[in-house]
C-alpha cells in the first residue's frame, strides 16, 4: 500500500536533509491537520516521525492521541524516542497500531528480541537506514545516521527472524529527501531474499512512476514524505497507480 510519511516537531511538520537537523524544512501545516488531510484522502496508513523525541527522547511528544482523528479507521505506525516497553505499551494505548523501532535493534537488541515476543509482531516495524559501502554491502546506519556500524542489513533481519520479526522499514540514507530516485535494485534483492518480510520501501521518490517500479520489485509498501509535501503528485493519485500496477 501507499503509507503518507509526516515527521514533525511538537505539532509543525517539518523535514530533514540527509536526517540533519541544521537543514531542516518547516512547512506551515500543522501535524494535526495534514494528518486529517491524508485521512480524508484515503490513507489506510500513515507513517509519522517525532523528530524532537529522535532527537532526545524526552522531548517526545506526550499527548500522541490529541493529533488523530476522532473515529477513523487508519493505521498509525510511530517512531522516534522510543526506548522502553513502556514506551510502546503507553502509545499502542492511545491510536498507534504499530511502533517503529531503529536504533535500539543495533544498541540493544536483547531489548528487541523481548519485545518481538511479548507484543503482537504484528505492532513491531524494525525501522533498517543503511548506506551502501564501496564494497556494496548494506551497512546499518543508527542514532539518526550519525554513525555507520559494521553490521548488514542482511544480518540484522537475519538475527530477529527467529523471534517473530515481519515488518521491516528500509531506507537507502543516500536517497531520503533527495529527489534522486529509490534504490529499486535495492528492494528487489531483499524482496527475493526474505519473501516473508513486509517491507516498507522508504527514500528519493520524486515521480508517480517510481510508484509503478517499486511495486514490480515485489516490495508491499511504499512510504512516500517529501513528494507530497512539494506536491509533485497527490496522495489520491499515489494510490491510484499502486492499484493500477
Amino acid at each position: 500500500m501507499i503509507i503518507p510519511s509526516l515527521d514533525y516537531i511538537k505539532n509543525t511538520v517539518v523535514r530533514l536533509y540527509q536526517g540533519n537537523y541544521h537543514l531542516q524544512t518547516l512547512y506551515k501545516d500543522r501535524i494535526v491537520d495534514k494528518i486529517k488531510q491524508y485521512v480524508d484522502e484515503g490513507a489506510e496508513q500513515i507513517h509519522l516521525v517525532d523528530l524532537g523525541g529522535c532527537k532526545d527522547p524526552l522531548n517526545r511528544k506526550k499527548d500522541i492521541k490529541d493529533i488523530f482523528p476522532e473515529n477513523c479507521k487508519t493505521i498509525f505506525q510511530v517512531g522516534g524516542g522510543i526506548r522502553s516497553k513502556k514506551d510502546i505499551q503507553y502509545l499502542l494505548s492511545n491510536g498507534v497500531s504499530k511502533v517503529v523501532l531503529g536504533t535500539i535493534a543495533v544498541t540493544e537488541a536483547e531489548k528487541l528480541k523481548k519485545w518481538l515476543k511479548y507484543f503482537d509482531c504484528e505492532q513491531i516495524i524494525l525501522a533498517i537506514d543503511i548506506k551502501i559501502n564501496k564494497n556494496n554491502q548494506n551497512q546499518v546506519a543508527i542514532n539518526g545516521w550519525k554513525n555507520i556500524t559494521n553490521i548488514t542489513l542482511e544480518e540484522l533481519i537475519n538475527f530477529f527472524l527467529p523471534y517473530g520479526l515481519k515488518h521491516v522499514l528500509c531506507t537507502d540514507i543516500s536517497r531520503d529527501g533527495t529527489f534522486f530516485g529509490p534504490n529499486f535494485k535495492l528492494y528487489r534483492n531483499l524482496a527475493r531474499i526474505f519473501p516473508k518480510i513486509s517491507f516498507q520501501a522508504s527514500g528519493g521518490i520524486s515521480h508517480i512512476n517510481d510508484i509503478k517500479k517499486l511495486k514490480k520489485t515485489g516490495i508491499k509498501n511504499i512510504i512516500i514524505g517529501k513528494a507530497f509535501l512539494e506536491k509533485r503528485f497527490t496522495l489520491p493519485e499515489a494510490i491510484k497507480c499502486w492499484r493500477s500496477v
